[in-house]
């Protein structure tokens, strides 16, 4: 085994991004360029919620169009990224060995969680992706020891992703710049991930005052936590874009290596 890959958190933003990237779309493009290039991707995506872990196991999935009321185009676009079944199975297997009760699902495609940012960082969908479930029920700390049942597949040229949002609240989108609530949450979040203080971002909930406001549901911050579960022990944490949309979408990028 040679070195672990870095696993990446990212906001992947409105469905809108895939034809409307804007600034994220060099962040994204800019990640992938500077990672050895992947045996495949597994990625945690928001947008797949199931009551114990699943895992993608399509030899060709599907691309998801997942949202309502979108200009056609973005129904038209396809990712037609081959899927992973052996990454697969190794997965179920550490998911397995840690005493998760996990399952392949053989039909489920890749929704824009995960083809959304992809897209971007790897246009010509030519690396293999297999897609984990997040449990919203269960919570971050689950989140956190599903990763770290998955971090040896980063030292086999794996590249372990969550796909969420740093902040969440649909409600309040606006067009009034930047709500302070979600740019304090995001530097209390940052602080907490340099200083590798687990339990407060477990607990965030009760412990930072705008932990609910900010995700009103936790599936969108969930990934953060896959994310850090599989990251090296001793990671350093480089937050790679923290730009906030309609005014309460944290648009964090990072990188744990």
């Amino acid at each position: 085994m040679g070195a672990a890959l870095p696993t990446l958190f990212l906001s992947h933003g409105s469905p809108m991004h895939a034809i409307q990237p804007g600034a994220v779309r060099a962040v994204w493009e800019g990640i992938a360029r500077d990672l050895p290039r992947p045996k495949a991707i597994l990625i945690a995506s928001a947008h797949w919620e199931t009551n114990i872990p699943a895992l993608t196991g399509a030899a060709k999935p599907e691309t998801i169009h997942d949202f309502y009321g979108f200009p056609k185009p973005l129904y038209e676009i396809q990712y037609p990224a081959p899927g992973a079944p052996g990454i697969a199975e190794k997965a179920l297997g550490l998911l397995k060995e840690n005493k998760f009760k996990v399952s392949i699902d053989p039909a489920r495609g890749l929704d824009h969680g995960a083809w959304s940012p992809l897209l971007y960082m790897y246009p010509k969908a030519d690396v293999p992706v297999v897609q984990v479930a997040v449990q919203t029920e269960l919570g971050p700390q689950h989140h956190l020891e599903l990763g770290r049942a998955l971090a040896p597949l980063a030292q086999e040229g794996v590249l372990i992703i969550g796909s969420g949002h740093m902040t969440h609240n649909l409600r309040e989108r606006s067009s009034n710049g930047p709500a302070p609530y979600a740019s304090e949450f995001q530097a209390w979040v940052k602080d907490r991930i340099e200083t590798k203080d687990f339990d407060s971002l477990v607990n965030y909930r009760a412990l930072n005052p705008h932990g609910v406001r900010a995700h009103p549901t936790d599936e969108h911050f969930l990934p953060l936590f896959v994310a850090l579960g599989a990251a090296v022990k001793d990671y350093k944490a480089e937050r790679l874009y923290d730009a906030i949309e309609m005014g309460s979408l944290a648009m964090d990028a990072y990188r744990f290596s």
